[in-house]
């Protein structure tokens, strides 16, 4: 609806990204100087702190913490990862949400995740415009996964990637120094989609690459893996460098980390993943009596800020900056999302996408992208990945160290 005038509230929610608190800035940046816009809070810990009444004043912050936080990592007002019920079966929270929406003349509300953070976006924005209360409902993309659909990229992905990417040329390096077999295994994030270790291949571009990469959309196979790696070992003196996804599947569809361990799950019904890299380890051990080394990148992958794409941090604000403006001229029930512009500049435009989608439909590796052995990646996925990565963060140091924003968080709501 345009022309609403209340307050916003921002949350953030999921795992974080390198780049969230980018998205995070460029939200404040433009809410508050928005003449509609009256208040500016922002939740803490995701759609709990809505309705708990947890949230802050924005307001009261420096304008220098709320510009480092382009160069903060992690999620700065706190994540969650808390699934509404379906408001057909169970209101009760799509009622409290009202609640606290109508207490604070909330009109506009900033929801800030992946997959399922845009479903619960998509939820809420569904109800508000049932319940009759003017509220304009905007979710701002983020995942490092880089698996939402309707947009080219996710925010923190390229950062991801590039940390990937790095690490692998750096692992490279030293896996190589001694005349003794050496196989490394490299395990990353990626429950169905492979675009994260599919990134691996940009170190190839220089050199220090791996030699097998294994994405969860073909089936994986541990015989066939084990030969991969055997083969690679007789070309090249007895070293080898695979990456694996922590999703990776057999033929019939069971998670491979399931096969040697029952996985707990989330909130959501996912299985927590992780461990592939070393039980591979141990079956080459045991195969090759070789020295094998498993490396579970886990969090450092959505962690690392120090080697975050100056692309991705600048994307990231501009879509954050985005999401306020669209919600102010009248557009709700929507996700910002990323089109690339066609030419040999690498381009975007920001364009709005449904919510229902953005929530509900995954996007994955293309087929073509992969080779016919299921073990690499096609040029097509560097050529679509590397401009993405392109730049370095502008972070500031303080004794050697990065210095990271320092939020006041004084509490606006109840509690």
């Amino acid at each position: 609806m345009k022309n609403l005038v209340g307050a916003c509230m921002f949350a953030q929610s999921g795992g974080p990204t390198s780049v969230i608190n980018a998205s995070a800035a460029g939200v404040f940046y433009e809410a508050l100087r928005q003449k509609n816009i009256t208040k500016v809070y922002g939740a803490a810990y995701g759609i709990s702190g809505v309705l708990n009444e947890n949230f802050y004043d924005i307001s009261k912050e420096e304008d220098i913490e709320l510009e480092m936080l382009k160069y903060t990592p992690s999620s700065a007002l706190g994540s969650v990862r808390y699934k509404l019920k379906d408001y057909k079966k169970d209101d009760t929270d799509y009622k409290r949400i009202v609640e606290v929406f109508k207490k604070y003349n909330i009109r506009y509300f900033f929801y800030n995740g992946g997959n399922d953070s845009m479903d619960t976006c998509n939820k809420i924005s569904k109800y508000i415009k049932k319940s009759g209360w003017d509220c304009n409902v905007i979710g701002v993309p983020k995942t490092i996964d880089n698996d939402l659909y309707g947009t080219d990229h996710c925010p923190g992905f390229a950062s991801a990637a590039k940390f990937i990417a790095t690490t692998v040329m750096e692992i490279n390096i030293d896996s190589t120094v001694y005349q003794t077999p050496a196989i490394c295994i490299i395990e990353a994030m990626g429950r169905n989609a492979g675009w994260l270790t599919a990134s691996a291949a940009l170190a190839g571009t220089t050199g220090y690459g791996a030699d097998l990469i294994y994405l969860p959309e073909v089936p994986f196979d541990i015989d066939k893996f084990t030969n991969d790696v055997l083969e690679v070992c007789k070309r090249k003196d007895n070293k080898c460098i695979a990456v694996v996804s922590e999703g990776v599947r057999n033929s019939e569809g069971v998670l491979i980390s399931e096969l040697f361990a029952k996985g707990a799950v989330d909130s959501f019904g996912h299985t927590q993943l992780g461990g592939v890299s070393h039980n591979l380890a141990n079956i080459l051990k045991q195969k090759t009596g070789f020295k094998v080394r498993a490396f579970e990148l886990s969090l450092l992958q959505r962690c690392a800020s120090h080697l975050a794409s100056k692309v991705d941090i600048d994307e990231a604000f501009k879509a954050g900056r985005t999401a306020v403006k669209a919600a102010v001229r009248g557009v709700t029930d929507k996700m910002v999302a990323y089109e690339r512009v066609e030419g040999k500049e690498y381009k975007i435009k920001y364009k709005m996408a449904n919510l229902s989608l953005a929530a509900n439909t995954e996007k994955t590796v293309p087929i073509e992208w992969i080779n016919k052995d299921g073990n690499y990646v096609t040029q097509e996925f560097i050529d679509y990945c590397m401009p993405l990565i392109q730049g370095e963060t502008k972070m500031q140091y303080k004794n050697g160290l990065p210095r990271f924003a320092n939020l006041k968080k004084e509490q606006a709501g109840k509690r």
